[in-house]
């Protein structure tokens, strides 16, 4: 029997949870969200999770910590013998594992070949660096996301983003993964292979390769800071920024420098934000927080408050929106799942289960093995893809690398922002097609240009989403209010169809009109306020943002694509930006609404590892700079030892006090001076050599155009070369995940020119060639953005 419309998708499905630390907890969470029934299996001692506090809160015998709390709502737990796990595996439909878990994945799948495995490792199961010790610190430093966008102002040492957030991040992309697989092939099990360095470069960097291969160039080749950024005001921080050329001459006409625009040279608006972000900064300083943030959303320049796990709940918006809602267990705020949908529904999340509490009724439960029915086959699924810059465009690119058609809907008279991300003038032959941004998310797509301004492009447009299986959009809700195509009229259009909305901050609440970009969402959840030097005002990543909102849209994605599959009934997935980056920041409400403790920035300090932190070496940079680094983050005394070993054992290691965790945080200060001194005297490469040998987690601070240079990376084929008929001849990244059942590569076609599909796609719909002409005539549609 399939469910019935409105159960959740996941109902039925068997999961065993063999994972550790977050990455897999949130993969878990996100499949629990789905109702599947997750058993975590644990060791008579506990997931380490559950005597986890971020700020060092006092956890009492018996009890768990609220992190852990909130991870594993609506899972149950088992202290796991060989009878009982081997049972759990012979019943389940899908496994989590990471390391230290009992037996190993490849194991696991050929006991198990009915199964899903999801292995979730810092580098993947194979290549060089399959063993190699790492910590999420060292992980973003290898992508190239600590310096990728300038993270820390030139004259310090460059900041990591903080709150674990690739830990997170690649839970995220597991979870995608595990349910892509499994709605493709049912009744048939498969290895996913997830490397967190790979998500990591894909969440934390701007396709920096493509960028260096088409262009001939870095995105930059110094650090900087984002102007204006969180800037201070009379009464607090606030943050504005500017994506756009219009959006910078908005801004110059608020703070009442109208003679500071130059349309005719829009290119320019980064080089010029920072030439006058002192003046603009003392503007700031004049007017309260929300004098500005009334001024800035009236010219619909982004903006935010600047969010922390203490003010979050109070925040106006959320509390309309009921984004925050009590553990069902332990009472602490907890932010809700990071997608709604309708009329599929979400599991609500239960209580966390106490340490072997099922083991017993798992040991004696009979199994009924889930009626799974024809799997779903991306080679025939239909992607209308109604979005643009980077959030919506990852969200839809998986499905196009997956072998979905996509169908990427611009206009001549607005072609998708990312297009004008290459600082080239007008006068470059077909710059429109040069942006190594686009090429990089829109690989395999079609393009499709209409102006939905006028009728005749709406008329085409709702004619086109009647021929589509998904629509997915990431306009401000009152554009498609406008328009007309909100989900009830794309129901009526094609009622299975599956409508993604992916606003910045929702589709009610008063911020639902808000102008949003990743640094926005940053600054609005909290990402921000965990970045920076303590002594700073906080740093906004400039990269999380989007990604991250594009695989948390994926997964809902996924999930009515499974509701349909059972059912056959569409549905809308509500994918707010805000809320997928409210619950990868959720560890700051929880410790904040449970142990009243505020999570602060602390530079590259972290409350995991002591020491970590980044190390200036002897080394020059590639552009002759004294700004070569290296992040070194010991996690546990075995590799505290191992560090004191490849050091020679100095007389300053040998301080009783730094032999456990607590005395090596204590004396941070000092440990750092010593580590200082050592590295400044080394080149990174001797650096890395000795302390990875040794067993240390470590790694260069790369510069993010290097990321192909990294031999694991090349080992296991994340970069493609494509042949782009405009851009030439580059890298690009794929995906973070190794499929045992394919695809081998993921870039059939490169991204496609403006328009260049619009007589394929229009033939289609029944135009003939002479309607065609007639609408390339009126401007309706175009092969170039309109002058």
């Amino acid at each position: 029997m399939s469910p019935a419309p409105g159960r959740p998708p996941l109902t039925g499905c068997l999961v065993v949870d063999l994972s550790t630390g977050v990455p897999g907890a949130y993969c878990t969470k996100l499949l629990a969200d789905g109702a599947a029934d997750v058993v975590k299996v644990e060791p008579p001692e506990g997931d380490p999770l559950r005597r986890w506090s971020a700020s060092g809160a006092t956890i009492a015998p018996g009890a768990d910590g609220a992190l852990f709390s909130f991870l594993a709502c609506s899972k149950e737990s088992v202290v796991g013998d060989p009878e009982l796990v081997r049972g759990l595996l012979e019943s389940a439909d899908v496994v989590v594992w990471s390391p230290g878990a009992p037996l190993s994945p490849r194991e696991i799948h050929r006991a198990h070949p009915h199964l899903v495995v999801t292995s979730i490792t810092p580098f993947g199961l194979d290549g060089p660096w399959r063993d190699r010790a790492a910590t999420e610190f060292t992980l973003q430093a290898w992508s190239g996301g600590i310096v990728g966008l300038g993270c820390g102002a030139p004259d310090r040492a460059p900041v990591f983003v903080g709150g674990r957030v690739g830990d997170w991040v690649s839970g995220a992309y597991a979870a995608a993964a595990t349910l892509a697989v499994r709605l493709r092939a049912p009744d048939t099990g498969e290895l996913v292979d997830l490397s967190m360095l790979e998500a990591h470069v894909l969440s934390l960097t701007y396709h920096p390769v493509t960028f260096r291969d088409m262009l001939d160039r870095p995105w930059q080749q110094t650090r900087r800071l984002n102007m204006p950024g969180v800037a201070t005001a009379k009464d607090g921080l606030v943050a504005l920024g500017c994506a756009t050329a219009q959006q910078f001459f908005d801004l110059c006409a608020m703070v009442g420098h109208p003679e500071w625009i130059d349309e005719k040279n829009p290119f320019s608006i980064v080089a010029r934000a920072t030439e006058l972000a002192p003046v603009i900064q003392e503007w700031i300083a004049g007017r309260t927080v929300a004098e500005i943030r009334e001024l800035a959303t009236a010219f619909r320049i982004p903006n935010s408050a600047v969010v922390n796990g203490a003010n979050a709940p109070a925040m106006d918006h959320f509390e309309a929106r009921g984004t925050f809602r009590p553990n069902p267990r332990d009472g602490f705020l907890q932010p809700a799942a990071p997608f709604r949908l309708d009329p599929a529904r979400l599991r609500p999340p239960g209580p966390a289960p106490r340490l072997g509490e099922h083991t017993e009724s798992r040991r004696s439960a009979r199994p009924v093995p889930e009626q799974r029915g024809a799997g779903l086959s991306f080679d025939g699924l239909r992607v209308l893809d109604m979005t643009a810059f980077w959030a919506g465009p990852s969200c839809t690119h998986v499905l196009a690398m997956l072998g979905a058609e996509v169908i990427h809907l611009e206009s001549a008279a607005r072609p998708d922002g990312t297009r004008l991300i290459a600082g080239l003038p007008p006068s470059v032959d077909q710059w429109w097609e040069r942006s190594p941004i686009f090429a990089g998310l829109n690989t395999n797509k079609k393009s499709l240009t209409l102006d939905i301004r006028t009728e005749q492009g709406r008329d085409l447009l709702r004619r086109l989403i009647a021929t589509c299986d998904v629509v997915v959009e990431n306009y401000t809700p009152r554009v498609l209010d406008q328009l007309g195509l909100d989900y009830p009229a794309v129901r009526a259009l094609r009622p299975d169809a599956i409508m993604v909305r992916m606003p910045g901050f929702g589709l009610d609440g008063p911020w639902r009109d808000n102008a949003a970009f990743a640094f926005v969402i940053e600054d609005a959840a909290g990402l921000t306020w965990l970045t920076g030097h303590p002594d700073q005002n906080p740093v906004e990543p400039y990269s999380i943002g989007d990604p991250n909102a594009g695989v948390h849209a994926l997964n809902g994605l996924l999930l009515a694509l499974e509701h349909r599959r059972r059912t056959g009934e569409g549905a809308l997935v509500e994918a707010a930006m805000v809320d997928a980056a409210l619950n990868v920041a959720a560890e700051q409400v929880v410790e904040h609404s449970a142990y009243g403790a505020l999570l602060e920035r602390a530079g590259n300090r972290g409350p995991g590892a002591a020491p970590q932190n980044l190390y200036l070496t002897a080394d020059e940079d590639e552009f002759g700079q004294e700004d070569s680094w290296v992040a070194v983050a010991v996690a546990t005394d075995a590799q505290w030892d191992a560090l004191c070993d490849a050091l020679g054992r100095p007389g300053w290691a040998a301080d009783p006090d730094l032999s456990t965790a607590a005395g090596r945080h204590a004396h941070h200060d000092a440990i750092d001076g010593h580590l200082a001194a050592w590295c400044r005297e080394r080149g990174a490469d001797e650096i890395v050599d000795r302390l990875w040998t040794a067993g240390v987690p470590v790694g260069k601070v790369l510069q993010p155009h290097r990321q192909a240079e990294l031999e694991q990376l090349r080992f296991r084929g994340f970069f493609e070369e494509v042949d782009h008929p405009v851009g030439g001849r580059a890298r690009y990244s794929t995906l973070p995940v190794r499929l045992s059942r394919g695809p081998d590569r993921h870039h059939v076609r490169p991204a496609p020119l403006l328009g260049q599909h619009n007589h394929e796609l229009l033939t289609e719909l029944g135009l003939t060639e002479r309607e065609i002409t007639a609408l390339e005539a009126d401007g309706v549609i175009g092969r170039a953005p309109a002058r």
